[in-house]
């Protein structure tokens, strides 16, 4: 196998120097003290070794080819050398054989071959002027055609050097392409995870307080020709939430903050969320909440108001119910929200796909935990939301990751 593939364009500056060489080589042997028979000999191996030289193979061309080329051209000049001994410029031929001899072949086989043209030159001096002049000889043009063999290994490395640096640089080009298709996706993914997020905000807020308000004006519409201050009153409640809503619509469209205060406690505003509820509805919740709570970030925080909001939310929409539980428990490991109902309840094969669950799963899932939706035992639904309660060192984290001073949750 070739070490290296020239080009075209040196290629052909390779030719021409070679015919300009073998012209050289001609011209001094003509001029040298030669027969007839010499001169006749001389120019048709110097016409054989330029036809020869178009010849040579192409770049990938099997390695028995480049032998094949090496040997004709070197018996053709080893010939000149017994036809023309001496002190001539045929020896210099050995110089291009022995370029063409590292570039086409393995490093040690063109070695090789520039031992074989050295000897070959040796012997030819030894014939015809003795062990002295191929001494000198051996010296000399040993030298000459290990010089441009060194040469001609430089290049190669040169060669390998830029096909290397040009592999790199594909390979960076592609890398940063791959980068710039990774940043478009995680872009693209962050969007539509803010948007997915925006909806459920919406959902958990407006949703919520619109639902109270429907209920409530449907009571009050079938309250208004028999309690006329019981339906004034219920529209006062509707008035009310469509207020809230639209202050949280502000809230969330402005800057999409929690409606719990930073200074609430998660247990309080449970509290007041089933105390709301109850008021709207005239559900009774019997609640379960231990005393202390743990060190939670605000997105736990934030996921468990939002679990206990759907889930009465759910209650007052579909369940029929005429009470509901509501336990908050507290393990070693993780946190749980149960809340229940004793309404119309759902099949355990029946699947809830409403957007309110979909986002529950979806808060759930990034916090580690999971949700639950299933028949309760007596009748009815239950709806458990769990999450694994994080390390000191991730509450420390998602609490404040800017360093920033911390404040506490009960």
């Amino acid at each position: 196998m070739s070490q290296t593939a020239t080009s075209g364009r040196e290629n052909l500056i390779f030719r021409v120097a070679s015919y300009i060489i073998i012209a050289a080589a001609a011209l001094v042997g003509f001029n040298q003290e030669t027969s007839t028979t010499q001169r006749l000999v001389m120019s048709g191996l110097l016409l054989v070794i330029a036809v020869v030289l178009a010849l040579v193979p192409k770049p990938g061309s099997p390695p028995w080819k480049y032998h094949l080329y090496l040997l004709v051209q070197g018996s053709l000049v080893a010939g000149l050398l017994l036809v023309v001994p001496g002190w001539t410029m045929f020896p210099v031929l050995y110089c291009l054989l022995s370029i063409q001899a590292i570039l086409f072949l393995p490093l040690r086989h063109g070695v090789l071959w520039i031992v074989a043209f050295t000897l070959v030159t040796a012997m030819s001096f030894a014939r015809s002027g003795g062990w002295d002049e191929a001494l000198y000889a051996l010296l000399v043009y040993g030298g000459s055609y290990a010089f441009f063999g060194a040469f001609a290994s430089a290049l190669v490395r040169a060669d390998e050097a830029r096909q290397q640096s040009q592999a790199l640089l594909t390979e960076l080009r592609e890398a940063h392409q791959q980068l710039q298709e990774y940043a478009m996706r995680v872009e693209e993914l962050a969007v539509v995870e803010e948007r997915n997020r925006l909806a459920r905000e919406m959902h958990d807020t407006l949703g919520h307080r619109l639902t109270v308000a429907a209920v409530q004006l449907e009571g009050a519409q079938r309250l208004c020709a028999l309690d006329q201050e019981k339906a004034a009153s219920m529209v006062g409640t509707v008035r009310d939430q469509v207020r809230d809503a639209l202050r949280e619509l502000r809230d969330t469209v402005a800057a999409l903050r929690t409606p719990i205060e930073a200074d609430l406690q998660l247990r309080s505003s449970v509290q007041r969320l089933v105390a709301y509820f109850e008021e709207a509805t005239g559900l009774t919740v019997h609640r379960v909440l231990p005393d202390t709570m743990p060190d939670l970030p605000e997105s736990y925080r934030m996921a468990l108001y939002r679990a206990t909001q759907e889930a009465l939310t759910n209650i007052q929409k579909h369940a029929g119910a005429s009470q509901a539980w509501l336990v908050l428990a507290i393990s070693d490991a993780s946190i749980t929200l149960t809340v229940s109902d004793n309404g119309r309840g759902v099949t355990r094969s029946g699947q809830q796909t409403g957007f309110g669950l979909h986002g529950l799963r979806e808060r759930a899932g990034q916090l580690g935990g999971d949700l639950c939706v299933e028949p309760r035992k007596g009748g009815g639904t239950q709806l458990s939301f769990r999450l694994p309660l994080p390390a000191a060192e991730a509450v420390e984290d998602l609490e404040h990751p800017q360093g920033m001073e911390r404040s506490t949750d009960g």
